[in-house]
């Protein structure tokens, strides 16, 4: 009954679009797939590393907010940078080949930019502490506990897998051709936003 609820409260957190849902679908939507999955497996390392702390109940937890208030003004302002880089590219013909020509920024970068964006979100920290302490019985074993980690890291890697390859189809691409650079720019003002609200 414990990882039913832990699971149910996770997936439901997962439907809710966040930064990193918005980083994806513009990634899908203009890059090939590979750099899709690099963003991926960044953003699941992140939530990994704030999975790790919340299984092992470190102390240093007990006390959050000093590094609450540095991850907030971090992630604002990387949010608004990763925004307003979106709102200051041109518009580009939309590429349905997997050639590496022509396509800038190597995979450890996106790799990086994936990892950033969960990192610096304290909504990640706060969410997987709550959880943990709220619906996780202090007799549940370290074990069992990391059962439940590694499976809300799969989720979160095959779940934004999932949203990838449905956006990065081509028959999906081709008729969102004439609405990319669209997308592109409400996608920058949607994550210049997120950092504007977490600044405020």
């Amino acid at each position: 009954m414990e990882f039913i609820l832990l699971a149910s409260a996770h997936f439901l957190a997962l439907l809710s679009p966040g930064p990193d849902f918005f980083l994806i679908i513009n990634t899908a939507l203009k890059k090939p797939f590979r750099y899709v999955i690099s963003i991926i497996t960044g953003i699941t390392l992140a939530n990994a590393v704030y999975l790790l702390i919340a299984v092992l109940g470190l102390e240093l937890i007990k006390n959050l907010s000093t590094l609450t208030l540095l991850l907030k003004y971090f992630g604002a302002v990387y949010l608004m940078f990763i925004g307003i880089m979106l709102l200051k590219t041109k518009r580009q013909k939309l590429e349905f080949n997997d050639s590496s020509m022509g396509y800038k920024g190597s995979l450890i970068t996106y790799f990086v930019m994936g990892f950033l964006s969960g990192f610096l979100n304290p909504k990640n920290i706060i969410f997987y502490l709550s959880l943990f302490t709220v619906m996780v019985s202090n007799e549940t074993s370290l074990f069992t506990r990391s059962l439940y980690a590694l499976w809300m890291c799969s989720l979160v890697f095959f779940w934004d897998v999932t949203i990838a390859m449905l956006i990065a189809h081509k028959a999906i691409k081709q008729k969102l051709f004439n609405w990319f650079y669209v997308i592109e720019k409400l996608t920058g003002i949607i994550l210049a936003s997120f950092g504007v609200i977490l600044l405020w």
